[in-house]
């Protein structure tokens, strides 16, 4: 019986992949070998010795100390794409807003509560909120993942000019886009050229307070700033100088903040990029679905701390091994393996970095002897047999 440990209220949707007969499921778990977690911060969790995994039930994994527990041998998975609809819906929700002055719109209408004619003030003020279509527009997309590209063929089918700028896209992300979406060769070219600029990168240092005085000054007079992918990726201070004078027409963002509340041209919207029952239960099921994955048959899909490494089961047994990307570590433990007489019918080994993962399907059973054995092997980072 595996226990898994929810951080955060998570979808029912987890007990259909994660079955009772074989897990127990609740916020209450004690030493789970599994934890599944959507905001709440993991940087002051004290991870029990025997757990395994973490699942992310959402994109962004910051509440993480990822790297720390690719250390301790503890494999953080990430749902990417499962809440790309509800962010893409969210992103266009923006343009509009930002384009027609819907925003101040409404909130000058609820105070029309009371007035003598309704209908003619309305008729009287409703030029102060006249703006303009988004068809015809150029909107610039930084980051051509599962959200980028949905959003890029959304705006096409609304007539936009729309230019896509991801050095690091992948082929389904290239296959799943529109003819239509033009290949940005630099981040120059979407800052000078854009009325919209949507990003939709992740947070990492190189991206941190990209959106900044240098860059804005890049951009057209009256362009507009779309973030639904994390609040760190612009300089606030930079994006309320550039809305003073006039050098960023609307700042729309999904990440509040102090600083932003209470300024001219800024639609600040409550973190809704993914909440919707839909993504919710998206994310949850991809997240269920990975950590059974990994308990049971040890295959790794979607990890942001170590390699993508699966393969399906070929023999009696199987190992799976955490370990060090250094030279000769395939060898040393396929050797202690043929000091046992055990016959691997099957292995995959891949790497990411300073870290690598393997598996090795056997015929027979390892001895408790032999996987003590493997455990000692310098570099070797955890040991599990399945």
């Amino acid at each position: 019986m595996y226990k898994i440990k929810t951080l955060n209220p998570i979808s029912d949707i987890v007990k259909k992949y994660l079955p009772q007969s074989n897990y127990s499921i609740s916020d209450a778990e004690e030493s789970p070998e599994g934890i599944l977690v959507r905001s709440a911060s993991m940087h002051e969790y004290k991870k029990n010795d025997n757990l395994l995994c973490v699942a992310r039930a959402g994109a962004g994994y910051n509440n993480i100390p990822y790297d720390e527990y690719a250390q301790s041998g503890i494999v953080v998975f990430n749902t990417p794409g499962a809440n790309a609809n509800g962010v893409k819906e969210l992103v266009i929700c923006g343009m509009l807003l930002s384009a027609r002055g819907i925003y101040d719109g409404i909130a000058w209408t609820q105070q029309l509560k009371g007035s003598e004619n309704v209908a003619k003030a309305v008729e009287k003020g409703k030029k102060d909120f006249a703006g303009s279509e988004i068809s015809g527009k150029k909107l610039g997309i930084i980051g051509i993942g599962a959200i980028g590209a949905m959003v890029a063929n959304a705006a096409v089918a609304l007539d936009m000019d729309v230019t896509g700028y991801d050095p690091f896209m992948t082929v389904e992300a290239a296959l799943s886009l529109s003819r239509s979406v033009n290949r940005g060769i630099s981040l120059d070219e979407i800052y000078s050229e854009s009325d919209f600029i949507s990003l939709h990168v992740p947070l990492l240092d190189k991206t941190k307070g990209m959106i900044n005085k240098q860059t804005i000054n890049k951009c057209k007079d009256g362009v507009v700033i779309l973030n639904f992918a994390r609040g760190e990726l612009v300089d606030t201070k930079a994006v309320i100088e550039a809305l003073e004078s006039g050098k960023i027409a609307k700042y729309v963002t999904d990440f509040p903040s102090e600083e932003l509340l209470d300024v001219k041209n800024v639609i600040s919207i409550p973190h809704l990029g993914a909440s919707t029952k839909e993504s919710e239960e998206n994310c949850a099921e991809m997240a269920a679905k990975q950590i059974k994955d990994y308990l049971e048959d040890g295959n790794i899909r979607n990890s942001v701390n170590y390699p993508d490494c699966s393969q399906p089961r070929s023999g009696e047994y199987r190992l799976a091994i955490l370990h060090k990307n250094v030279t000769n570590m395939v060898g040393q433990i396929t050797q202690k393996l043929a000091d046992e007489n055990h016959n691997i019918s099957n292995m995959i080994n891949k790497s990411r970095d300073a870290l690598a993962y393997t598996i090795l399907d056997l015929d027979d059973s390892p001895s408790r002897e032999c996987v003590s054995a493997l455990e000692q092997i310098d570099g070797i980072i955890k040991v599990r047999s399945l």
